[in-house]
């Protein structure tokens, strides 16, 4: 047998020795404690025992009881945890994706009112074949065109109401010159019947039309998305992920109907 195997098996011995010589002094520790105990209060070694299991035992059910109420409320803070954590990604996933077909909506808007932008330089050119003399006007037409579209290219982000109405603005000057224009075109039997014309006038009745579907659109995208975000409790996880109310076309006076450029 080796040195190193014998120092263990000695060491193991001398450990278990102690342990052993530990339980016997308690046992006489207790022993004598009893005796002390039965001489003061009259009861017998035996009965002082049994009281002294008895509480051990209480004390043990406490301990357990203890355990077993700090377990059961890590479980239910655990539960908490991931039912608030699933509520607030679902509340979060859901408005992204309201945000998302706005941003789409707000995209085709956008797309209508560039048709209509690109239409007018070969309106003005049409109209500048016949009526060079109204300049004043046609310049106008330009100036508008050029004012809206230089708020064309909004985000859906940042649409305010501010944003969205200067946006409005914008545009509603572009239509009023349009108008005028249309007015100059109706006294004129010349540019009524040019065939360039009658094609720009087909395309310009189809860009109004789809001006006002698309904005009925994205108007009802919005309010499915502020409607979502104003409710308890998802204003507050909107809050917290810094999503806003977005603001809606206002109808102008008559804008029920697409603007009339038939001749």
């Amino acid at each position: 047998m080796s040195k190193h195997l014998e120092e263990k098996i000695q060491n193991e011995i001398q450990q278990r020795v102690f342990e052993e010589e530990e339980k016997k002094h308690q046992r006489e520790g207790d022993l004598a404690s009893h005796e002390a105990l039965s001489e003061v209060s009259g009861l017998s070694p035996q009965e002082i025992e049994q009281i002294a299991k008895n509480v051990r035992q209480e004390m043990l059910q406490q301990e357990q009881a203890r355990k077993k109420f700090v377990r059961n409320s890590i479980i239910a803070g655990i539960v908490i945890i991931v039912l608030f954590t699933g509520t607030l990604m679902f509340q979060y996933n859901h408005i992204v994706s309201l945000n998302e077909e706005v941003q789409t909506k707000w995209g085709q808007v956008e797309n209508v009112y560039q048709r209509r932008l690109d239409l007018i330089p070969n309106l003005v050119n049409t109209v500048k074949a016949y009526a060079e003399h109204e300049k004043e006007l046609i310049q106008m037409l330009t100036d508008a065109r050029a004012q809206a579209g230089g708020v064309l290219n909004l985000s859906a982000e940042s649409l305010d109401m501010q944003a969205l109405q200067q946006f409005q603005a914008a545009q509603n000057q572009l239509s009023s010159a349009l108008q005028r224009m249309m007015v100059l075109v109706e006294d004129n039997p010349n540019i009524k019947a040019d065939q360039n014309f009658l094609a720009l006038q087909a395309q310009l009745e189809g860009s109004e039309n789809r001006i006002a579907v698309e904005r009925k659109r994205f108007n009802e995208a919005v309010q499915a998305y502020n409607s979502y975000i104003k409710r308890f409790p998802r204003n507050i996880t909107a809050g917290l992920f810094g999503f806003n109310q977005k603001a809606y076309f206002q109808a102008d006076a008559g804008a029920e109907k697409a603007p009339n450029v038939t001749f």
